[in-house]
């Protein structure tokens, strides 16, 4: 048997990079979900962006009120992210909490933690999509209860939309919500589309609508916005990643304005 070897350690000098990858794009989640990381890791990882992670306490079922409980972890979750270290953009990825909270209340909470950098909330990011396609008049479908899509309803209606169809699926637990499939998914969407809707949205990050948007637009004959492309397509604008990506739905051929 051989001796065991000397660990010596070397004088050579070295050379170290800022960063190791160019871009840092962070992203808080819920415990339970499924589903963004996924998603993000298919559209938004690169070997140019990474994409660093912190989960935070949830409990089901999706109401309001616990939905709202959330707002206090949100600092803690993102000081979390590569600590003491800057962040390109962060994204809360939770749809209905962002509605309830506030897209503003989001921003001054994880800004505690991340000071100055750029927050992108599901329903913001779509909005911003909508605009980008140049949609005014929309079909919404949620997988929530009425209770608690009724706030989206409000949201997309005071951001200047007028809404066509609204439709949810009467879900309580955003795990049930991921394990939707996505034939079940496409059917859903082509009935609640309105005919004179100019656009579709997919609302909530537990689902998996990103994944089958060509498949839906196909279907319904009119763009669609889910919530994971809709922050995925901003965090790749904001990270300076204008190349269009047609293949994974309408909006990703789009430029966004700044956010």
């Amino acid at each position: 048997m051989d001796a065991f070897p000397t660990i010596r350690q070397t004088a050579m000098p070295l050379h170290f990079d800022d960063r190791p990858l160019a871009k840092r794009a962070g992203l808080v989640i819920l415990a339970t979900d499924h589903t963004t990381e996924p998603d993000f890791q298919r559209m938004v990882a690169s070997a140019r962006i990474g994409v660093y992670t912190a989960r935070i306490p949830y409990a089901n079922p999706t109401t309001p009120d616990n939905l709202r409980r959330m707002q206090p972890s949100l600092t803690e979750g993102a000081g979390l992210i590569l600590p003491d270290e800057d962040l390109d953009v962060i994204c809360y990825s939770c749809t209905s909490a962002s509605v309830v909270i506030g897209d503003d209340e989001i921003e001054t909470a994880i800004n505690r933690a991340k000071p100055a950098v750029p927050v992108v909330t599901p329903p913001l990011a779509a909005v911003r999509g909508l605009q980008a396609l140049g949609a005014r008049r929309i079909s919404i479908l949620t997988p929530y209860t009425v209770e608690t899509s009724t706030p989206m309803a409000h949201y997309f209606t005071a951001k200047g939309f007028e809404i066509a169809t609204f439709t949810c699926l009467g879900l309580e637990d955003d795990r049930e919500m991921a394990r939707i499939n996505l034939p079940s998914l496409v059917s859903a969407a082509r009935e609640a589309t309105a005919k004179d809707a100019d656009a579709l949205f997919i609302s909530c990050t537990a689902v998996r609508a990103a994944g089958v948007v060509p498949q839906i637009e196909q279907a319904i004959g009119r763009p669609v916005v889910s919530s994971n492309l809709a922050t995925a397509w901003a965090t790749l604008r904001i990270c300076d990643d204008d190349a269009p990506r047609p293949e994974l739905g309408s909006l990703m051929a789009q430029p966004m304005a700044s956010w």
